[in-house]
Parts: structure tokens; sequence; C-alpha cells
């Protein structure tokens, strides 16, 4: 069952006041929060020209690196805009970023690079330690996809959004020749040259292809796969309970939407684009043979007048305790256009139902999760909130209006 996200019933039990408490201000184009599954409790947060920072929660973020001279955020799509923790980063201090270069007049390229923490300060990074491991040649400067993690099986997940322009002109996002337009799982653990025998598609190739891709050693489609068919995934998570994978999918006129695939699912999994843009039936392109995944939930742009958004951003499952048990389970997402934020829930018979819990008026570039599970949003115009319920007995602490409130700006 797909439905429009307009519903304003609640669906889930919520605490009267529940709210969205500013932890962190004074950033510049903040994308990205991630934890490093250190125990430390410290969170990271990708700014889009091109650095990481740091925060422990307790005093100012400070700079953990710095790339800016080598990314390119000339387009509003472009520039740093991935972060990921190997699941070994306590004892290799192994973290990637995904950002877009600029290789030359006319060329942009999307460099999946990974760099090593310094050896004498956990706060800052190695900066010359950035070894290139995957680059992708894009067709035009938006739809980059950006957002890197993980998966429960180690290995690095990639979306990649379609090239870019509009109605994915050159049919990446069908093509299994290519890597635009789709989900690709790679193996860092070995920089060795891909095993010979397949279709290695990536540019300055320093990685493995893992066993249960789409089409490994296969001469018609490129071993990176793991999946078809998205627009622009511009973030995804993993359920850190089950390891289920969601992925919010940028819409192009008419659609936003939510695609899932359930853990232990096979790769090569068709979610639709470009003839298909959420639920609906579209002429860009024709697809692959082969059935097509439609998304657990979908939002019209435009629903009878009401402005429901223009560009979703993935969210996670809610797996904390510090908003009450009731959200347990809760898929949280959001709208970058129009700054709705929504609350999903599935029955047992796996149908998603989708209750919009407020418009925020923030411009929503990202959700993180932290080592407990809890819950932020990423606002664009430079802060983080924490999803809190004060009189929950679980909670941090923090309040609204709260004065603990860290500004980057004094670093």
């Amino acid at each position: 069952m797909i439905l429009v996200a307009a519903i304003t019933s609640p669906l889930v039990a919520q605490p009267p006041d529940l709210d969205l408490t500013q932890v962190v201000t004074g950033l510049t184009r903040p994308l990205a929060l991630r934890h490093a599954g250190d125990g430390s409790g410290r969170l990271f947060i990708v700014e889009q020209p091109g650095r990481i920072l740091v925060w422990d929660g307790a005093s100012a973020p400070t700079v953990f690196l710095d790339i800016n001279t080598l990314v390119d955020d000339a387009g509003n799509e472009q520039g740093l805009l991935g972060l990921a923790f190997h699941p070994d980063y306590v004892s290799n201090g192994f973290f990637y970023v995904n950002y877009t270069r600029d290789p030359g007049p006319g060329l942009d390229r999307t460099v999946i690079e990974r760099y090593s923490v310094s050896a004498g300060d956990p706060n800052v990074a190695d900066s010359g330690s950035g070894t290139t491991l995957l680059e992708i040649e894009q067709d035009f400067s938006n739809h980059n996809g950006g957002n890197i993690l993980f998966g429960p099986d180690g290995f690095l997940y990639i979306g990649m959004g379609d090239g870019g322009s509009g109605g994915d002109p050159n049919n990446r996002a069908q093509t299994v020749g290519n890597l635009l337009g789709k989900m690709l799982r790679i193996d860092v653990d070995n920089t060795l040259p891909p095993e010979v025998g397949g279709e290695v598609c990536g540019l300055n190739a320093n990685y493995r292809i893992p066993a249960g891709n789409a089409f490994p050693g296969a001469d018609d489609g490129c071993d990176e796969i793991w999946a078809v068919g998205v627009r622009n995934p511009w973030r995804f998570s993993f359920d850190r309970l089950n390891g289920d994978l969601f992925i919010g999918d940028v819409g192009q006129n008419a659609m936003e939407e939510i695609s899932y695939q359930a853990a232990g699912t096979a790769s090569g999994v068709n979610f639709g684009w470009s003839c298909m843009e959420g639920t609906l039936t579209q002429n860009f392109n024709d697809c692959l043979a082969g059935p097509l995944t439609a998304p657990i939930v979908a939002y019209l742009q435009n629903d009878g007048g009401t402005f429901n958004g223009c560009s979703v951003t993935g969210g996670y499952i809610y797996r904390g305790s510090i908003i009450g048990d009731g959200f347990f389970g809760t898929y949280i997402y959001g709208d970058n256009c129009s700054g709705n934020m929504w609350f999903a829930t599935r029955d047992a018979s796996n149908n998603w139902t989708s209750t919009l819990w407020r418009d925020t008026n923030f411009s929503i570039s990202a959700y993180g999760e932290d080592e407990d599970g809890e819950l932020y949003l990423v606002n664009l115009n430079g802060s983080i909130y924490l999803l809190n319920s004060p009189s929950s007995v679980f909670s941090d602490g923090f309040e609204s209006g709260d004065t603990a409130v860290w500004s980057s700006a004094t670093r």
C-alpha cells in the first residue's frame, strides 16, 4: 500500500513536548552528521564547502578535516557530500568521504577517498593521508547523490544520482553499463585492483567487488552495482536493529519517494526511475526487463494546492529512547524545500502509513544518528537540532531554549 504523506492524524504515541532542540549553530551549509562508533560520543558534521567538524557535546565544534582546496562546490548539489567511518575505525582509524571535483573545463567527477585520523590527536585527521578509491564521471552538475555508509555486511554503499539534467536524458538509471542512477557496493578492505573477468566501471578502481553484487563476472553490467533505478538518492540509511535499507530518492516534477530493501534481499533490485517517478508511470525512458520495486511511501509535491515539498531527505528508523518507547521502529524523514517532517510506521502486513508531524521551517539537508540511536536534524542554513522530549525519563537534559547551544563561529 502506497500512501501520499499528507495524513495529519497521529499514528504514533507522541509525548506532548516532543520538540527539536537546537544544539549547534554557526555552521556553513551542513549536509551530514555521523558518529565514529568508537564509544566517544562525538559527532562529526560535514560542511558542503569541504570541511568536517568534530563536536563532543560539551564545547564548540572544531575542525577535524579541511579539504576545501580539493572540493568543487560551484553547483548547488556539488561539494563535500558524504562521510562514513570504517566499522573497525577504533583499530584502523580509517574514514571515507564523497565529494565532487573539477578535473578540467566542462568536467565533473564524484570522488570516494579514504583518510586516516592523525596519530597524535583523535580530534584531528591526517589531511595528507588521502587515498582515492573510486572516481565516477558526471554528466551534469546536479544529481550527484553523495551519501556513503557501511552496511551491516561491512561493505561500503554509495548512492549515485542519474547524472543530472531532467528526465535522465542519457538513460543512466536503466543502463547497467554505467554507475550513475545506482546504489553501489564495494569492498574497501582490499585496495588492490579488482579481479579480472568482469566489468569494473569506476575510475581509479582501488577496491574489490563483493560476492553477491548484481553483475559480478558478467560482461553486460558494472560489477559495482547493487541496485538500479534511482534518480538522486540524496540520503539513505540502514536500520541499526535489522539492517533494512531505506532510501530517500528525490523526484522530478510530481512525486518524492522513500524506497526500501529488506535486509537479506538479493542485489539487482530495480527502483524504477526513470520510467517511474514514485508511484507514477512516466515516459522518460524504457525500463530494464524484470519487476520494479515500488516505494513504501511517496508524497505528491503539490497535493490539491498544498505544497508538500520538492526534495525528499531520507532519514532513519528511530532506535533510541529519549523521545519515548512509542517511537521505537518509526521511520523519520523530511523535505528540504518545504521543511515538512513526517513519521512513517508499518503494520503487521508491512503496509506503511505516513504522518505529517510539522512544518519545521528548516531547509532539511539530512538527519543524523548518534551512537545511542538518537536522531538529529541537519538544517542547511547552519544548525543542528536534537529530536528531544524533555519530560521523558530518558531525556539527555536538553530543553527548548537551553543555553548549551554551541556555535562553530567560536572554534
